[in-house]
């Protein structure tokens, strides 16, 4: 389990920039979140390139912060973070929004289940496109300040 924690704590922050380690996961691993659901690592390995593919085409910065990483249950491992970013468009819109993650392991020690839950729903994320950077006064939770 520690290690599992050590190996998540140094790839979820990067995971925009480089790729993961996926020798924490088991062949079959689930993962679900809330416009994604698939099984096994080949698939896991795609969604994760794509997510980097789609940050360095989409955005001029993009992080993914990692609040906490601790284990909940006996085989279970608890993230929370925050995705944030501004938009590759003209009006420079900032994207926001948390969740977490849980991940499941068995008795190798091996992740064989992710799930994503996030604090709003994907067009809610979606309508943030739309707002202008420094100028949007109706997000109280978005604020440039952040992106600077």
């Amino acid at each position: 389990m520690e290690q599992v924690i050590k190996t998540l704590k140094q790839d979820l922050p990067t995971l925009f920039k480089k790729d993961i380690s996926y020798d924490i996961y088991t062949q079959d691993i689930y993962f679900k979140d809330p416009v994604n659901t698939f099984k096994y690592k080949f698939n896991y390995r795609i969604i994760f390139w794509t997510l980097r593919f789609h940050a360095r085409l989409f955005f001029t910065q993009i992080y993914f912060d990692v609040h906490d990483i601790k284990q909940s249950a006996e085989d279970t491992i608890l993230v929370n973070w925050t995705v944030r970013g501004v938009l590759r468009v003209p009006w420079k819109a900032p994207l926001l929004f948390n969740g977490y993650s849980t991940y499941k392991l068995n008795k190798d020690n091996l992740i064989y289940e992710h799930i994503d839950t996030w604090d709003r729903k994907p067009t809610d994320i979606l309508k943030q496109f739309w707002q202008r950077g420094e100028t949007d006064r109706n997000a109280s939770t978005i604020n440039y300040r952040f992106f600077v």
